[in-house]
């Protein structure tokens, strides 16, 4: 039977933080109440389709998923037990924020099998912190996370952003040293985008913030990955490290183009050679289930051309490279006969490293990814 990953998205936060884009809503525990009814009518659409999959990994994100009530996290859960082919599940990850996480609550989670806890916390400087309007302090996340350890979990990942307004290379080299000196399993360490219509793009432009230069952006990157991997941690995609053994199983099926569903508000799936995803507004989503019908906005055919484009661009970001093996076991070409002129001429340019085997891209190549993808677009 066929492996697949689900993503459940919760879209709820007790407040925007100024730099975020995603769909996400200050939570009111009516509309919470009223949107987990509907996110359990549309998981009860997908049982038909689920019951050909056996569910490889389960992410929980957002929004914020830890702000709300686990008990609501806990009918999610007890659904997809009982409805889906869930009892080899691998890998159960819920976003939290600091702050966010009692007691109670990481052993509600304990006990309903999830196993990864990711924090996003971004950094450990209060000043940036606030800077960015995230809400929790330094403290928070060390009490938080003390709390994890003590409940027993053993895969924690953190969410951290390098290149945030004045932030300095001193910031966040201390940032990534206390992470390190904690042991956390797995770091996933972000370039700050300023995203269209959020605050932080206004002020830029309006000459309210200031942004590290690019050269102090690209340090702040690479110091990143020294550190990391001078304390036993692997790099294994552009931007995450992990201990051996940690890295994230439900990322891996996104960037090896695996199968995978996304639940709930303006979650995009895959499957079936399609690529679909959900309204983004309460209304429409709530509209579509009441009629009995997947609330999809849109959809779009991948063609052959495509998905190997896309394949190649997920490799990629992976620091293990493409395999020309499984490619040609896949496609039934080989990778050179359709892009053996475009990696030769990266390989020469120096982002590109080739032997027999593999295709991956250079330390320089990880930079400037954006030039290899233009060529290798169909």
């Amino acid at each position: 039977m066929k492996q697949i990953g689900i993503y459940i998205h919760i879209p709820f936060c007790i407040s925007k933080c100024y730099y975020c884009d995603f769909i996400s809503y200050t939570k009111s525990n009516e509309e919470v109440t009223k949107y987990i009814d509907f996110l359990l009518m549309e998981m009860e659409l997908y049982k038909d389709i689920l019951k050909n999959y056996n569910i490889k990994t389960l992410f929980i994100g957002g929004g914020t998923p830890s702000c709300i009530d686990e008990r609501y996290i806990f009918k999610i859960l007890d659904y997809i037990y009982k409805n889906y082919n869930a009892s080899n599940i691998e890998e159960i990850t819920i976003e939290a924020n600091p702050g966010t996480l009692n007691k109670p609550k990481l052993k509600s989670y304990k006990s309903m099998g999830i196993n990864r806890i990711s924090l996003g916390v971004q950094s450990l400087d209060d000043r940036l912190l606030k800077k960015i309007g995230r809400i929790h302090t330094a403290m928070d996340f060390y009490k938080n996370y003390k709390l994890i350890r003590d409940l027993g979990f053993n895969n924690i990942n953190v969410d951290l952003i390098f290149g945030l307004p004045d932030q300095t290379i001193y910031q966040c080299e201390k940032t990534l040293k206390d992470m390190i000196k904690l042991g956390v399993e797995h770091i996933s360490y972000y370039s700050l985008i300023l995203e269209d219509d959020t605050l932080l793009k206004k002020w830029y432009e309006d000459g309210k913030i200031n942004m590290p230069s690019e050269d102090k952006e690209r340090c702040m990157y690479h110091r990143g990955i020294e550190l990391l991997r001078d304390n036993g941690y692997e790099h294994y995609e552009i931007s995450n490290f992990s201990k051996k053994g940690y890295r994230c199983k439900h990322n891996l099926i996104y960037w090896r183009l695996m199968p995978y569903i996304g639940l709930g508000l303006a979650a995009h799936s895959n499957l079936y050679g399609k690529r679909f995803w959900n309204y983004d507004n309460f209304k429409n989503y709530y509209k579509q289930l009441k009629n009995h019908k997947f609330p999809i906005e849109g959809e779009e055919t991948i063609s052959r051309d495509m998905e190997i484009f896309e394949y190649l661009m997920m490799g990629l970001r992976l620091t293990d490279g493409i395999d020309k093996n499984e490619f040609y076991q896949r496609f039934n070409i080989s990778v050179d006969e359709i892009y053996g002129n475009v990696f030769k001429k990266h390989e020469k340019g120096g982002l590109i490293y080739m032997d027999d085997r593999f295709i991956r891209f250079t330390s320089l190549g990880l930079d400037l990814s954006n030039i290899v993808y233009v060529d290798l677009l169909p």
